[in-house]
């Protein structure tokens, strides 16, 4: 069990503002599952259209926190700056059960199903305040160089 700050996980994947959505990782089995959190503020910037007089937070971005929290299913601590490589190739049986407000604290939880050296099946859920948010199968490929 580990945590990472904001500046450890920005050592890791390439995702910037205001394409980041990974506050802090707060438990993490490389291989098995990582959680973490996102913290949604009335600031994003999505906010300003979707949609302006009832904000809620789109369900492809809940879908894109949860393939960012699980490539740290990749994580290696001995080699912390080394960047996690791998991009979401397939979401599947994406369900979305309530909307994502400014001020919700997003709990990702994401699962290993299958690990290989190029390739992951991870089943992924947000929760906020003990409710389901979302939920998918995502599969992720590692990027050639």
């Amino acid at each position: 069990m580990a945590y990472l700050n904001i500046e450890q996980i920005m050592q890791s994947i390439s995702q910037r503002f205001p394409m980041l959505f990974v506050d802090r990782i707060i438990e993490l089995e490389p291989g098995k599952q990582v959680t973490a959190i996102k913290n949604v503020t009335m600031n994003e910037q999505f906010f300003s259209g979707h949609f302006p007089d009832a904000p809620i937070m789109p369900g492809t971005l809940i879908v894109e926190a949860m393939a960012q929290v699980s490539t740290f299913l990749f994580y290696n601590p001995e080699d912390p700056h080394k960047k996690l490589d791998f991009f979401l190739g397939v979401i599947k049986d994406a369900r979305f059960f309530r909307p994502v407000v400014p001020g919700d604290k997003i709990k990702i939880v994401a699962q290993s199903i299958r690990l290989a050296e190029d390739s992951a099946y991870v089943k992924a859920s947000a929760v906020v305040e003990d409710a389901k948010v979302c939920e998918a199968e995502l599969v992720f490929v590692r990027r050639k160089k």
